[in-house]
């Protein structure tokens, strides 16, 4: 039989559990994958916990939306795939198991120089980072200042804008200057005194601002920065309208629309095809075996530098 992480209640990592499931089969526009890769997304958590509110569980509840394996059947209706293919799984439901059927529209092909871990570590952030940037016109010119450039979505977003001829000043602890910089982007230390460090650096101004932090200060900032209808917030979801200011997810009220549901899509073969080409970096951080699952998600809580990932 094939193994999933599973949890039954809301609650601290300790609730995941490893279960027992039937093999997948391959139903119509379906894939099975054997999954070599998970990629533990912040999302994850915050769901398990309750922090992020989802309907009650009634029965056993997987978890986990990003994955990279290898197809080992292909069902009805699929074309473009085939036993054997390497493949990156995004947007997906329950990927932390050691098999999964996922529909074709949540899979794409991994090119051979790009690793599992580094392929399951793409969806959510590059999905929300692309998404973010083509929502607020991210273009040649502009300067973005981003709140928390260090973690997995600030990373993609910085060499995404970069990429766009945008200049980045991302927020960062200082520890973490070096990899803002070998990124693309000038870093800034967080904490009191962040505006006048940002016009320090960027006298001529701040065009758009994208918040991945979630504190007041980096809300704050932005808006003494920015124009508000160029600042976004990814986490601060249920107050941004109370700031006069964008979110896309975090809890906003308002589902993303057709558009941006399409962007995320779009992120991840643009992604796969930089990284292939090495024009596109990943940080990978610790790594845990599935049935690890629980300390993944606490090593996610504790801040754990780069992406943490799953090995089934």
């Amino acid at each position: 039989m094939a193994q999933a992480i599973a949890y039954s209640s809301f609650g601290d990592p300790g609730v995941l559990t490893l279960v027992d499931i039937p093999d997948p089969v391959a139903g119509a526009g379906e894939v099975v994958v054997r999954v070599e890769a998970v990629g533990v997304n912040p999302i994850d958590h915050k769901l398990r916990s309750g922090l992020r509110p989802s309907p009650a569980i009634e029965e056993p509840r997987r978890i986990g939306s990003d994955a990279a394996g290898i197809v080992t059947a292909v069902g009805e209706g699929v074309d473009g795939f085939r036993a054997g293919d390497p493949v990156v799984v995004f947007g997906a439901t329950g990927t932390y198991a050691t098999d999964l059927a996922a529909p074709i529209r949540a899979v794409q092909p991994r090119p051979a120089s790009v690793t599992a871990a580094e392929g399951a570590a793409l969806g959510v952030p590059v999905g929300t980072a692309y998404q973010a940037l083509r929502s607020l016109g991210v273009r040649d010119g502009d300067t973005l200042l981003l709140h928390a450039g260090s973690g997995a979505v600030g990373q993609a977003a910085i060499q995404l804008a970069a990429l766009w001829g945008a200049r980045v000043i991302a927020t960062a602890s200082p520890e973490r200057f070096d990899r803002v910089r070998d990124l693309g982007a000038e870093p800034v230390a967080y904490g009191e005194g962040l505006a006048d460090r940002v016009r320090a650096v960027a006298p001529e101004g701040i065009s758009v601002a994208l918040d991945a932090a979630g504190t007041d200060e980096a809300i704050r900032t932005s808006l003494a920065l920015a124009p508000a209808e160029r600042i976004a917030t990814l986490v601060r979801g249920r107050d941004a309208a109370g700031f006069g200011i964008r979110a896309f997810g975090g809890g906003a009220p308002h589902p993303l629309t057709s558009q941006q549901l399409a962007w995320r899509a779009e992120a991840l073969p643009v992604a796969l095809s930089l990284l292939a080409a090495g024009a596109f970096s990943v940080e990978l951080g610790p790594s845990f075996p599935l049935g690890d699952a629980a300390a993944a998600h606490r090593a996610v809580e504790q801040g754990a530098a780069g992406k943490v990932i799953l090995h089934p």
